[in-house]
């Protein structure tokens, strides 16, 4: 039996072992066979790229993201701003205190515009100085302070020197919420100046209401922080769109900033370059916004209540009076100040308005005339 078995694994290999080396040679085969197809392939790839060549070379195509382009276009026209000035502390000794934001060149001869409320403690103090430090260099220039509008929050200092790099201003009103959006400015200072953060224009049009000023602004979640005030909110052509202004800081947000659109500040800056200030139609009122809550509590109309009537004010010669409550204007009903103000704001001095007024229960009509308020106390708010 054994015998028999050795014999017949002499005179023929076994099935099993036919099989493992079959598939050996046709795994040999098929691997030669796809090698040199490749290589052919390959071979003949390269040469249809590069003209010869029998070596595979691999390249990774070198592509700049856009924002590169637009900090390269629009990075050179933003500008430190920094404030020194004396204080004096609870001991009664003087240090020296310093606040710092950003700007933007205006023009080529040394026009910048930046916040009021970065310059403000400058605008409040005579002895205070303002000092611009230009992107390509650390030296300090001092500035003048050409003019300044608290109502918008914009504000125009100037350096004397020409040849700088003005910014190319965009279209504000042509933004579509999802657009690229691009802040340059100096967050935290000068030792990071120049930053560069990306985003999107996260909404148009919010109303955002600050130190009892109300503001139409453009959303964003590129990130501004304290020092980016005054400095570019930049579209994908590396034109600024908006003047970047405030941010909701705290612990559960993040990515909200906002900025004035480029449309409605460069009206303000014009004016300021030319007149040093704006002049405003006024009404000559002061008055407190009531709700709901507080007209049903007091029995009167939810509107503006004119707590006060400046003599010789065109609200005076209309016959407005003090307990008067405005519930429209120009045929649009209004329940707040910041209503009325937009507005009356959009009118000009000497045009005619048309005030629904609510004296008594009553609802009547008034005519009144806009005058200047160049001339009027600061303390009046209309």
């Amino acid at each position: 039996m054994d015998e028999k078995i050795f014999i017949k694994e002499k005179k023929g290999i076994p099935k099993v072992v036919i099989i493992v080396v079959v598939a050996l040679v046709a795994g040999a085969v098929g691997s030669l066979l796809t090698y040199f197809a490749l290589d052919a392939k390959i071979d003949n790839l390269v040469a249809g790229n590069n003209g010869t060549s029998s070596s595979i070379e691999y390249k990774i195509q070198e592509t700049d993201s856009p924002v590169v382009a637009i900090a390269q276009k629009a990075g050179p026209s933003i500008v430190g701003v920094q404030i020194d000035y004396v204080t004096q502390s609870v001991f009664g000794s003087l240090e020296q205190s310093s606040e710092e934001g950003s700007g933007i060149i205006y023009s080529e001869d040394g026009y910048i515009i930046t916040n009021y409320h970065v310059i403000e403690s400058a605008i409040n103090n005579s002895s205070a100085k303002v000092y611009v430090t230009l992107a390509d260099s650390d030296e300090q220039l001092e500035a003048s302070i050409i003019g300044s509008d608290e109502t918008t929050d914009l504000a125009v200092i100037k350096i004397d020197k020409t040849g700088l790099t003005p910014a190319e201003f965009g279209s504000s009103s042509e933004l579509k919420v999802g657009e690229l959006a691009v802040a340059i400015g100096n967050p935290l200072g000068q030792e990071l100046a120049g930053s560069v953060t990306g985003g999107y224009i996260s909404a148009l049009n919010r109303k955002l209401t600050a130190d009892g000023r109300t503001y139409k602004l453009i959303q964003t979640d590129a990130a501004i922080n304290p020092g980016n005030s005054g400095g570019a909110l930049v579209n994908s052509k590396g034109q600024v769109i908006g003047i970047n202004t405030v941010k909701i800081g705290g612990e559960q947000v993040e990515g909200i900033g906002f900025a004035i659109p480029s449309d409605d500040a460069l009206p303000i800056i014009k004016e300021l370059i030319s007149n040093k200030k704006i002049v405003r139609p006024y009404i000559g009122i002061s008055g407190i916004n009531v709700d709901e809550i507080s007209a049903r509590r007091s029995n009167i109309s939810v509107g503006v209540y004119v707590a006060q009537v400046l003599t010789n004010s065109p609200a005076q010669a209309a016959g407005i009076q003090r307990g008067d409550v405005i519930v429209g204007i120009e045929g649009k009903d209004i329940t707040t100040m910041e209503e009325l103000n937009e507005i009356k704001n959009s009118k000009k001095i000497g045009d005619t308005i048309t005030l629904k007024i609510n004296r008594a229960g009553k609802d009547i009509e008034v005519k009144v005339t806009l005058a200047s308020d160049d001339t009027t106390s600061t303390e009046v708010t209309n």
